[in-house]
């Protein structure tokens, strides 16, 4: 019953964040600047590296994690889009004003920064290099400036802060213990 629940909200995470995009997508001025390959692959990656994040998080069967990175994407979407309707900073192609912060940023680091916390630095290398490839296209595509794309990777980052805590403490402890003069040193792994 807990999967389902946790299987039907991060659908529904999924679907709120899909719809969002065409909001992202309207421009409020007649200028259409081109799309470069660099920004097609950041928008692809947009979509690829949380649904691999979390598709993998459901096949290891960690369906903990999965609940904690749709509760951290959610903030994290949340914050964004409050931060650009409420700041209305224009964009340096000056499409519209929503620059401010990344949302493309913002959500692929929120992802690289869960596989960190949750499974460990040298899992996320990957999904941190694909994350600052993101951000250095929407640099390249003149949507965002540096610190758009700073505060969106510190908006993704700081999410996980609040809500993922690491996979092996679940699984693995290690403890110690001294009494009379003898000393004890246990490692015990649930399976």
């Amino acid at each position: 019953m807990i999967l389902k629940n946790i299987k039907i909200l991060s659908l529904l995470c999924a679907v709120l964040f899909f719809t969002s995009i065409p909001l992202q997508a309207q421009d409020t001025n007649e200028t259409k600047p081109q799309v470069g390959t660099t920004q097609k692959i950041g928008d692809v990656i947009l979509f690829a590296l949380p649904i691999a994040t979390v598709g993998t998080s459901f096949i290891i069967g960690d369906e903990k994690g999965a609940w904690q990175f749709t509760k951290g994407l959610m903030l994290t979407e949340a914050v964004t889009y409050g931060l650009k309707y409420s700041i209305n900073k224009q964009r340096p192609d000056m499409s519209n004003d929503n620059a401010f912060p990344s949302g493309h940023t913002s959500t692929t680091f929120h992802s690289a920064g869960y596989i960190h916390r949750r499974y460990g630095f040298k899992y996320s290398i990957p999904a941190y290099v694909l994350a600052g490839f993101t951000a250095a296209s929407r640099i390249d595509s003149k949507k965002h400036d540096i610190l758009d794309v700073l505060a969106g990777a510190a908006i993704g980052l700081g999410s996980n802060l609040l809500f993922t805590t690491q996979y092996q403490q679940e699984h693995m402890e290690l403890t110690f213990n001294s009494s009379d003069g003898d000393y004890m040193l246990g490692f015990k792994y649930k399976f």
